[in-house]
């Protein structure tokens, strides 16, 4: 079902894709893709596809998180990440059996490498191009420019990675699809509101105060 539903997401969708692509050639040149290699199911790697949003040489200068503020995002860019949109080349992730619509985020290896053996249990599950971490965290660039530079990836993965981690257990443990469902339809409406400016802070003691009642 993932996969017939990302390749009529696709053709519907493939006139806001084209227009994408062209609007971020002409804003910041070439490529319009951006590939980064991300642990999916059971460890393996795999290519993660996203519109760019930030310069050419970012991986280059700058730590593998972004925040609010980044100067590395362009200005088309910091518009494709409020609205999600950079998000929708995942569509083939997920055509490809790499990816499912719904389940953990994917994430980099350096971060796991970090992780204890009990949150890495998380990697057993498909990834997803969003899920019930990724709502909780939907302002995840807000609360990480709180961080110090130098702090940044160690609090990332000793306090963000496993409460995500959490999150996303806890769900599939009782996912069905009506909650898959259900994710889909919020993660829209949160992109939505996004892209409107409606935003909530999010702090650390919000998310742990989600966490807990899990």
């Amino acid at each position: 079902m993932d996969g017939v539903i990302a390749a009529i997401g696709l053709i519907l969708l493939m006139p806001v894709i084209l227009g994408i692509g062209l609007a971020i050639s002409i804003n910041s040149g070439l490529p319009v893709l951006f590939r980064q290699k991300r642990l999916g199911k059971n460890g393996q790697p795999f290519w993660l596809l996203k519109f760019r949003t930030m310069t050419v040489t970012a991986p280059q200068t700058g730590p593998g998180l972004t925040r609010s503020g980044d100067s590395r995002i362009t200005g088309i860019g910091r518009w494709l990440r409020r609205n999600k949109l950079d998000e929708l080349p995942q569509l083939l992730n997920v055509l490809k059996g790499e990816m499912s619509l719904v389940g953990p985020r994917p994430d980099l290896e350096d971060f796991w490498l970090l992780a204890n053996d009990e949150d890495r249990r998380v990697l057993e599950l498909t990834p997803g191009v969003t899920g019930a971490a990724s709502l909780v965290y939907c302002d995840e660039e807000r609360l990480l420019a709180q961080v110090p530079t130098d702090q940044l990836t160690s609090f990332y993965s000793q306090q963000v990675l496993p409460l995500k981690a959490r999150l996303d257990g806890q769900y599939a443990a009782r996912a069905t699809f009506r909650s898959d469902c259900e994710i889909l339809l919020q993660t829209i409406f949160v992109s939505l509101l996004q892209g409107r400016r409606v935003q909530r802070e999010v702090t650390a003691s919000d998310i742990k105060k989600q966490v807990s009642t899990e």
